[in-house]
């Protein structure tokens, strides 16, 4: 049963990052503004980071990274946040979970930038065929014919893949360095004391007689579920299943945000729409697969926090 564990443990956090794109497809803007759902799912993370204090002792941070603690915050808890939030109210949430898969194209492409990692034919095919996919969903929300779609929408969730890489592939090494209750701590304190200036008269101005009665639970879905716990399972999972593994299970995600988004009349999927996304799902199993390639291992792309 044991070795089943961290697989349940990744399914379960895909199928919970997969409703989140419906879900906050109902909730924004309609119900509730992308800032305030940006300070209070930030506020209520950082609650629950707190709580492992009650049987863990706080891990010392040394002082030269608790700067490096701060930049990741503003990047991963802030800067990454408000993308994903202004991204979806403006744009379909099947086309949100498409453009999110693209992030371990990314970060190879940053890897190789930063002297990391380094192209391999088998690499670079896979890049141009998911970057290809990803510009044409991206496009796609300009044709008059994807009405639920928005390019800026779809702008903002590419943008906020390409914080998620900057993330993923700067911070490494600091985030091995420390616990995962410690890292997620410092990220999500940090953000929630940063972004609540910014929220909080969208806060105080929300109708909540609204939400109770229209989006009472996929409301409260998204503030309190969808960040932290997966995160931990997430973390979990990888001490003991490769990154390859736990990057294909990443696949589910966008499936299972288009089979409720489509189930629950908030999108509809287009013929073009499959065909871009299965180009996106090619080009990153190419990059994954070079990964089992000899002669030179490097460590691939890990699945995106979220």
């Amino acid at each position: 049963m044991n070795r089943f564990k961290p697989h349940i443990a990744l399914l379960i956090c895909n199928i919970v990052w997969a409703m989140d794109y419906p879900f906050y497809n109902i909730v924004l803007p309609r119900y509730v503004h992308p800032m305030a759902m940006v300070s209070g799912s930030l506020i209520a993370t950082a609650l629950f980071s707190l709580v492992p204090l009650l049987w863990q002792k706080a891990e010392k941070v040394a002082k030269a990274d608790v700067r490096k603690l701060i930049g990741a915050a503003l990047l991963i808890g802030v800067l990454r946040k408000v993308f994903i939030m202004y991204g979806l109210s403006m744009t379909s949430p099947i086309d949100g979970s498409i453009i999110d898969t693209i992030v371990p194209l990314l970060v190879l492409l940053l890897s190789v930038l930063l002297g990391m990692d380094r192209f391999t034919k088998l690499k670079i095919a896979g890049l141009v065929l998911g970057m290809a996919g990803a510009v044409a969903v991206v496009l796609a929300g300009a044709s008059s014919s994807h009405q639920h779609s928005h390019l800026w929408g779809n702008v903002m969730i590419l943008l906020c893949a390409c914080v998620t890489s900057l993330y993923m592939v700067w911070f490494k090494r600091l985030i091995a360095k420390y616990r995962i209750t410690t890292v997620l701590r410092w990220l999500y304190c940090v953000a929630a004391v940063v972004a609540l200036p910014f929220g909080l008269k969208e806060i105080v101005h929300t109708d909540y007689a609204a939400i109770a009665k229209h989006a009472l639970f996929p409301t409260l879905f998204v503030l309190t579920v969808p960040t932290y716990l997966p995160n931990l399972m997430l973390n979990y999972a990888l001490k003991s299943v490769p990154a390859t593994v736990s990057s294909i299970y990443t696949y589910l995600q966008p499936v299972l945000a288009i089979a409720i988004s489509v189930g629950m009349g908030l999108d509809k999927l287009h013929a073009d729409t499959v065909i871009f996304a299965l180009v996106i799902f090619v080009g990153v199993g190419l990059v994954l697969r070079s990964y089992s390639v000899p002669p030179r291992h490097v460590d691939p792309p890990t699945a995106a926090p979220h």
